[in-house]
């Protein structure tokens, strides 16, 4: 024994022991984060085998680099490269816990879009064991530090660290075919990164979407015309005559459209502690006005908002490696839903309570076509009116209602709600529900931001009511994303009474409100199956704008003979007979997996086909900017630099509007406010009824001058360098 222990000993004093036991310590904690703090999906022995495997060829290759320097230098640099790809760990381990993927290359470079107010979500997210990824770095320098282990300085021959570096790719070669023997079409057809890092690793899948990021920008420079020929083609498959009771009904009546942050279908009719989560939402989801859809869901993947926001407003998928908004925002040519309506006779507004530079909304927005952008630099910069993400909801809502009844009319505005986003903080004077009890910080604090949400659209739509809006106005409700991600199913299960919430329900789950309420608009609850690519299609079928050669992916919801296949990001789908998860399929309607039967695999194959073709369609037109090769007769171009959301610039432009097309709810009132019937019962503002009246007796271009006397600085550094307004 003591013999044996003399040996190891004098292994570990050698350059090749050093390098073999950070070799172990590295795979043995990254086995530990991919069985513990990632959700891979792992079925079978020979899954599992290729998990334990695949850290190895990237590991022996990125610290077998050290192998070719000298001495100290050789251990120095051994212990950085563990840093550093410890780190990379790290990160991923914390990011996969909110969105359930990995880190990318172009999600990275567009980090700055996202970053204000990200440091209390990254406080919530981390666990005191997600630390131990950097103990085998702390072991190898304490072993050094205290000698424990002596730097072995003797020069190791080039063929030796040559030898290693074969190894390691003839290793990552082997654990690629294998890969290849399990799943073929791994690299090539697969939407969902799990499978990449379950098969071949976090830093194999690195490279991959670096390579995959470095091809979608050749993309680009290579795509001429006859790509978008081929998409004219397929979408002219797809093409369905709008509903003959519906269409144009809402013809030449407001637009409003409110993002409900973070918010999912169960909490529609939900009951806590004997309250009702959401008692207006209810309301209006089962008003005789309103079209509710019970079976819509989300189809975001890594951008959330923005990728429902790219669904809503262009009916194009958001893009597998990170949000197209930062990435092609600024660049790409678009067709959307402001620019459409802006040249069929609209006023086109954005409001959101938050900077202008999240999500690169400030140049998104001038690439979509609209004329307003009311952001922070329109609102008071008040500590207390602001929590997590931005402007609480209530003042926000009140806000946006100043600046709506001033928009010429007709108008489509979109309004932004930020209260509801992870990780759900409110403070205590705006808590009028207890939080739940699954005993999961991140599902209790949900009902509260929820029902203080809901909370500001009830005060909202009586404003809407009280001042005589609603009566020429079509709103539209809509969740963005689901609030509580797959990696709370124990207490969602616990929450919503399920005994088991596995991947079925978790897919069911994704459904979130979609709703269009207007008078007399013949509601009603409606089962058919869509999602968020739909929305635009409906609401233009709706407005009674001819929608027969835009490039949109969705269909009306109201159409007759709709496929009813819901497309997820990551390849996934749900329609009314099967719902797929992973590999797995399930029957939608009873939640039971499917051992598929000959006709049902041919089923699914057509139906796996179709997603697969519209995904890949879609990410053509906005990696390859394709809609610069096609513009409708009827469609004028939308030139950004028309575009300035500076807030002098605004008021401006909003006055000169007015007097062209005197229009507006508050000129129809002759010119007198209509924000004295607003009523909130928002605790920060001391005297609601005398804030109210402040805003209504004040011009909208002074009302908040007093709380945000930078706002037009601030504005000016953050807006592009155009000089020009629309």
């Amino acid at each position: 024994m003591k013999n044996a222990l003399q040996a190891t000993r004098r292994f570990l004093n050698s350059r090749w022991g050093f390098f073999l036991l950070a070799v172990v310590l590295f795979w043995a904690k990254t086995v530990y984060a991919y069985t513990t703090k990632f959700n891979l999906g792992v079925k079978g022995s020979m899954q599992f085998l290729l998990l334990m495997l695949n850290p190895l060829p990237t590991t022996i290759l990125l610290f077998g680099v050290a192998l070719y320097l000298k001495g100290r230098k050789s251990y120095i640099v051994m212990v950085i490269i563990d840093l550093l790809t410890s780190i990379w760990l790290f990160a991923n381990v914390l990011y996969y816990r909110e969105f359930s993927d990995f880190l990318g290359i172009n999600l990275i470079k567009g980090s700055g879009a996202v970053s204000n107010n990200l440091g209390g979500s990254i406080m919530g997210i981390v666990k005191g064991s997600d630390f131990l990824v950097f103990l085998d770095v702390a072991v190898l320098i304490l072993l050094l530090a205290f000698k424990v282990i002596r730097v072995d300085i003797r020069p190791l021959k080039l063929r030796y660290a040559m030898t290693v570096t074969a190894f390691a790719l003839a290793l990552f070669g082997l654990n690629l075919s294998m890969a290849q023997n399990d799943r073929s079409g791994l690299l090539t057809r697969t939407f969902d990164n799990n499978y990449i890092v379950k098969y071949l690793g976090l830093n194999a899948y690195s490279v991959y979407d670096s390579v995959k990021a470095a091809q979608t920008s050749a993309v680009r420079a290579k795509a001429d015309s006859s790509d978008m020929k081929s998409v004219l083609k397929y979408l002219k498959t797809s093409r369905l005559a709008p509903n003959s009771q519906y269409f144009g009904k809402a013809k030449g009546k407001n637009i409003i459209v409110i993002h409900l942050e973070s918010f999912q279908q169960f909490l529609i009719d939900f009951k806590w502690d004997g309250q009702e989560v959401t008692p207006n939402l209810n309301k209006i989801y089962h008003d005789n006005n309103t079209l509710s859809f019970s079976n819509f869901f989300h189809q975001v993947g890594t951008g959330k908002t923005a990728d429902a926001e790219m669904m809503m407003e262009n009916s194009l998928f958001g893009l597998p490696e990170g949000p197209a908004m930062v990435q092609y925002g600024t660049t790409n040519t678009f067709q959307a839903a402001p620019a459409i309506l802006d040249q069929k006779g609209y006023t086109t507004a954005a409001f959101h309570g938050d900077v202008p530079s999240f999500w690169n909304r400030e140049n998104t927005y001038k690439s979509w076509g609209y004329d307003f952008f009311f952001s922070t630099n329109y609102l008071p910069k008040k500590a207390s009116y602001m929590e997590n993400y931005g402007m609480k909801d209530k003042i926000f809502m009140m806000e946006s209602a100043n600046y709506l009844q001033r928009l010429p009319q007709p108008f489509y505005a979109k309004l932004i709600t930020v209260t509801n986003h992870y990780p759900y903080p409110l403070d205590k004077a705006n808590q009028t529900i207890p939080k739940t009890d699954t005993g999961d910080n991140t599902v209790d604090g949900y009902v509260q931001t929820a029902h203080y949400l809901d909370q500001s659209i009830g005060e909202f739509m009586a404003w809407l009511k009280d001042s005589g809006m609603e009566k020429n106005t079509m709103v539209v409700f809509y969740g963005d994303h689901y609030g509580i991600s797959a990696n709370h199913k124990k207490a969602m299960a616990k929450l919503t009474g399920k005994e088991n919430f596995g991947n079925y329900e978790n897919a069911m789950y994704q459904r979130v409100p979609f709703m269009i309420h207007m008078d007399g608009l013949q509601g009603g609850v409606k089962t058919t199956y869509g999602g968020e690519i739909d929305a635009l299609p409906t609401i233009l079928d709706l407005a009674g704008v001819q929608n027969t050669d835009t490039v949109q992916f969705g269909q009306d919801l109201l159409a007759d003979n709709r496929n009813q296949i819901v497309p997820f990001r990551n390849g996934d789908f749900v329609t009314p007979q099967y719902t797929k998860v992973g590999s797995t399929y399930y029957n939608t309607q009873d939640g039971k997996q499917l051992k598929l039967t000959d006709a049902q695999k041919q089923d699914v194959e057509k139906i796996n086909n179709h997603v697969q073709t519209q995904l890949s369609f879609s990410d053509k037109v906005i990696t390859g900017d394709l809609l610069r090769f096609y513009k409708p007769d009827w469609f004028k171009k939308v030139v950004k630099s028309d575009y300035n959301y500076n807030r002098k610039k605004g008021d401006a432009l909003l006055k000169k509007l007015q007097k062209e097309s005197p229009t507006s709810m508050f000129q129809k009132n002759n010119d007198k406010s209509l924000l004295n019937l607003y009523k909130t019962d928002a605790p920060e503002l001391k005297n609601a009824s005398n804030y109210s009246e402040e805003l209504a007796s004040s011009d909208y271009s002074q009302a908040n001058a007093s709380s945000s006397s930078s706002s037009d600085s601030d504005s000016s550094s953050s807006s592009s360098a155009s000089s020009s307004s629309k």
